[in-house]
């Protein structure tokens, strides 16, 4: 079964399970500080897991463009991607453990016709805090899973959240195929990383509160969150030991390969290299080409962007690839995934652009770096050492992105020697830096505080008094919550003067002491766009979405949260307006 097909018949099954198609969100995260992409299906669908009606009902299903940026510097090997897929189905508060186990069981036993002699599947086992999920084995055991292939694992293994200290959370239940490999050790087990089983599928049961005193209660609307990455399953379907022998992948190695004049297969080293450069391009496309994408700059998602951009072409230097290569690549997967997701080939133009731009100033790059090596070494060839610092090695690669391996190649030529472990060592103590910032999010709890929900509502009142001051060229391109601010991103050639700036800021606390009701309808998006609603309009045709309306002043589609009423949010303050990349502008501000 390929990509296209698995897609098609999840979405058809859960739809005959009478789940309402919703469309997929944005690789960039709206109003949510604490992660730069979208990082799992659930994510976008937060606040109605938090007890928000969603506009289509209890019972969703989608496909979902995810990145996951925590181990990039591991993709290169035949697993790792930071861009994939992932198809998930929720129950907002309707069914629990036994449907949804069935759902699980039916899909993959009669939809991918997996031998049910193949699956093994995992559940809670219990601790002083949770009981033991015996309801979930119980469900398995109906359903002609023996008890030697369920196996109970620990909270590590088999239960999900909070995102923070307290919040919802929940065991989960995994289901793994035996890929008959043999067992690694007696004690080799679903979750082993031998590569005997292979784990297609996990159902979340978000039916627990944590509480600050460490306690757990019952929730009353109990949810189930389900994810299924669609490129590990093909692969196992497939029966290939690799992502990378799907045909996700193999028309991108093909042309690496043609551009390099070498063969995926023959050479490990270049086989790697390959790899880095398909995931990269193909991430990059999907980066660039989001409804709210993104340039490559210094910053942010930006920042992650010229990341991959940058370490696909070091990869290709080692492979001898000549000229600009990157724009081919895109065009490949912008013609590979045009059908699922049009706004590829919508930004088409802007894609290559930007690849070509960002390929030619990391020629510069390189050239600046070498230039910084030259100048430590005079000060390094005055001393006895013959080892250039771990410290040095890491500043020259996170500061001017200069590859540790030019690094070596030129210490080399000139009698030096790099200290790799102490580059190791600062390399993990950023990379941990870099978790600890990714993992404040773990499953995408966001902040809903009354400070944060008046903040979302002030975000919408500054994007109409922008169009009304600037014009209706203005359109969101991103916006940053937290409890102290907003930050919002906008459609914009030029810097605003002074007076738009006050202009702007009165307009907004006009609208405030004015205490417009803040209210919502739920339509379709047919309706919202003949209603003049303000929207990234993501979804597709006849699906639901809520529409905000302040008073007679604004009108958007969002999901929420809101204030009832502008006149309890405080006085409204513009603390700076500055460039955010090409064409957008960055506005800052707070309420007091």
């Amino acid at each position: 079964m390929k990509a296209d097909e698995l897609r098609k018949k999840y979405i058809e099954f859960f739809v005959s399970k009478n789940h309402a198609q919703i469309s997929g969100a944005s690789l960039i995260p709206e109003n949510d500080p604490t992660v730069l992409f979208t990082t799992a299906g659930m994510h976008p669908l937060v606040p109605y897991l938090l007890g928000q009606e969603h506009p289509s009902g209890k019972r969703l299903v989608d496909y979902q463009k995810c990145i996951r940026t925590g181990d990039i510097d591991a993709v290169g090997d035949p697993h790792h991607l930071t861009f994939f897929e992932m198809l998930g189905n929720w129950s907002l508060g309707d069914y629990f453990k036994k449907e949804a186990i069935e759902y699980s069981y039916e899909f993959l036993t009669t939809v991918l016709n997996i031998d049910p002699k193949k699956l093994s599947v995992t559940v809670f086992m219990g601790d002083d805090e949770v009981p033991r999920d015996e309801t979930s084995a119980s469900v398995w055991k109906s359903l002609g899973i023996p008890e030697e292939r369920i196996y109970y694992l620990p909270r590590e293994d088999n239960w999900w959240g909070p995102a923070g200290e307290t919040g919802p959370c929940g065991p989960d239940s995994e289901m793994f195929i035996d890929t008959g490999r043999p067992s690694c050790s007696a004690e080799c087990r679903p979750g082993c990383s031998c590569g005997k089983y292979f784990e297609i599928w996990n159902d979340v049961f978000m039916g627990y509160t944590k509480h600050s005193d460490g306690t757990y209660s019952q929730m009353e609307r109990q949810c189930v969150d389900t994810g299924m990455g669609i490129e590990r399953t093909i692969a196992v379907l497939q029966g290939k030991d690799s992502v990378y022998q799907t045909e996700i992948f193999t028309p991108l190695l093909a042309l690496i390969g043609k551009l390099s004049n070498k063969t995926y297969g023959d050479d490990e080293d270049v086989d790697k290299s390959m790899r880095i450069i398909a995931d990269h391009a193909r991430t990059s496309v999907f980066i660039l080409g989001d409804q709210r994408g993104v340039s490559p700059s210094n910053v942010g998602q930006g920042y992650i962007l010229r990341r991959l951009i940058r370490r696909a072409v070091r990869h290709a230097k080692k492979l001898n690839i000549e000229g600009k290569f990157l724009s081919s690549l895109a065009l490949l997967v912008i013609d590979m995934y045009k059908d699922t997701y049009n706004e590829l080939e919508q930004k088409r133009d802007f894609i290559c652009e930007e690849l070509e731009q960002e390929e030619e100033k990391f020629s510069t790059t390189l050239q600046k770096g070498e230039h910084e090596f030259d100048k430590l070494l005079v000060n390094l060839l005055k001393g006895n050492s013959r080892v250039l610092s771990g410290r040095i090695v890491f500043k020259l690669y996170d500061t001017f992105g200069f590859p540790i391996e030019l690094t070596q190649e030129l210490a080399k030529e000139h009698g030096f020697s790099v200290d790799l472990k102490g580059f190791e060592e600062a390399f993990i103590k950023h990379q941990e830096l870099s978790r600890s910032t990714a993992g404040q999010f773990k499953g995408g709890l966001a902040d809903h505080s009354d400070l944060t929900t008046a903040l979302h509502t002030a975000t919408h009142l500054l994007h109409q008094a922008l169009r009304t001051v600037l014009g209706d060229h203005v359109g969101q391109k991103g916006s940053n919550i937290t409890p102290e601010r907003l930050r919002f991103d906008f459609t914009h050639h030029q810097p605003m003067s002074e007076e738009e700036i006050r202009k702007v800021e009165g307009i907004v606390n006009d609208v405030i002491e004015r205490d417009l009701p803040v209210s919502f309808k739920t339509m379709s998006i047919e309706e919202a766009k003949e209603e003049g609603a303000i929207a990234f309009f993501e979804s597709k045709y006849g699906e639901l979405v809520k529409v905000y309306s302040v008073g007679d002043f604004s009108k958007e589609v969002c999901g929420g949260p809101h204030v009832e009423h502008t006149g309890s949010m405080g006085k409204f303050t513009i603390v700076k307006e500055q460039s955010s990349s090409a064409g957008v502008r960055r506005i800052k501000a707070t309420l007091s």
